[in-house]
């Protein structure tokens, strides 16, 4: 599938040990090539090939997918593909660390950090949705323009999320200005108490048609003419940067790590000048919301909600009460063998293969043709 957007990895220390270029493997191919072998977990990264089989494993060749590329250019490593984490390049869980300490991940570099390494003391795990270290916010200067206004920061000796940044500014703001004069409705009233017809003058008319709504090309052509420095400042909103503002403001910069609300991604500004710098950082995915592994576990709950109508109970509903008795003997004498089956596996920790189950089902149909042979029941 070339680049999987976000997906769980493994890296095999016994095929790819330290000295060795570094690899990464999908779940499948940890599976069944890997089955017997040393695993590292690296839980999910994002735009990653798996690289099972390829000129990376000198005595391997994945069974998946026999023919591969020598390498895949396009993936990104880092000293968790060695089983190490963190700025202190330890492994987790580290048999020599006696703190405990929960790890958490980088959402730029992806890799993983002890919460005492941060430059700063974490939140509670449900008050922040994603954290940047500190390199990265190194890398991605321009995030600390926004920390002030998006980021759960220390405050008083607690965490407490800012109010998010609004891009709307009420018509005052923006320089537009209704004049009402005060005394309208008295004049009103005093033509309803004299009786007096009232003639609008040439400019009053141009008033009453001007505050009408319309959509001819007329009205915005007077309208143009009326208020030319208003509409300016106005359509700038479209073209309107959301950095640049906050860089105009004081914010402060610190060697820490940042912690970020769920909604974060979607304040950051997209305008072409922010888009052109986020291609430069190689950042682009940080204005994308389905890039968070929250999205991704989302997204595998759904899908299996999805596959979750029960095969069986269709089946057993399109049946009469005969076949429904014994489609159920039947699934009873499969349950009872294939966990019986498979508990040998787990007793000796083994991986359970393809053609184990291919197997299984061989010898249960095998059993299954010789008790049927024996003798044949009629229903009268």
């Amino acid at each position: 599938q070339g680049a999987v957007k976000r997906q769980a990895l493994y890296a095999c220390s016994t095929c790819t040990p330290p000295g060795a270029e570094p690899a990464g493997i999908c779940l499948a191919c940890s599976y069944e090539c890997h089955g017997t072998h040393r695993l590292f977990e690296l839980y999910t990264k994002r735009n990653f090939r798996c690289d099972c089989g390829n000129s990376k494993f000198k005595n391997l060749q994945c069974k998946l997918l026999p023919e591969k590329g020598k390498v895949n250019s396009g993936n990104k490593y880092n000293d968790n593909f060695y089983g190490l984490y963190c700025t202190c390049k330890r492994p987790y869980p580290d048999p020599e660390d006696e703190i405990p300490d929960e790890m958490i991940q980088c959402i730029v570099c992806e890799d993983w950090f002890h919460g005492r390494h941060l430059g700063a003391v974490p939140p509670e795990s449900g008050d922040f949705h994603e954290m940047v270290c500190q390199a990265c916010m190194k890398h991605c200067h321009f995030l600390w323009a926004y920390a002030s206004h998006l980021a759960v920061f220390l405050l008083v000796g607690m965490y407490l999320p800012v109010p998010p940044l609004t891009k709307a500014k009420s018509l005052e703001d923006a320089g537009v200005v209704l004049k009402v004069e005060e005394n309208e409705e008295q004049k009103k009233e005093i033509k309803k108490e004299s009786g007096v017809e009232h003639h609008d003058t040439k400019e009053e008319k141009e008033s009453e048609q001007f505050n009408e709504p319309s959509t001819s090309s007329g009205y915005c052509s007077k309208f143009l003419q009326k208020f030319p420095m208003e509409i300016a400042e106005i359509t700038s909103e479209f073209s309107f940067c959301k950095l640049k503002e906050l860089q105009s403001k004081p914010f402060v910069k610190k060697d820490t790590a940042t912690f970020w609300p769920s909604n974060w991604r979607s304040k950051l500004c997209t305008c072409e000048d922010c888009l052109k710098m986020y291609s430069e950082l190689e950042v682009q995915f940080l204005t994308d919301e389905c890039d968070t592994v929250l999205a991704y576990e989302n997204k595998g709950t759904s899908d299996q909600e999805t596959e979750r109508r029960d095969p069986l109970m269709d089946t057993l509903n399109s049946m009469n009460r005969v076949q429904q008795v014994e489609l159920i003997c039947e699934y009873n004498d499969l349950k009872t063998e294939l966990t019986d089956y498979l508990r040998r596996f787990a007793d000796e920790g083994t991986v359970v293969k393809r053609e184990d189950i291919q197997h299984f089902f061989e010898e249960f149909q095998s059993r299954k043709r010789r008790r049927t042979n024996r003798m044949q029941y009629y229903c009268s």
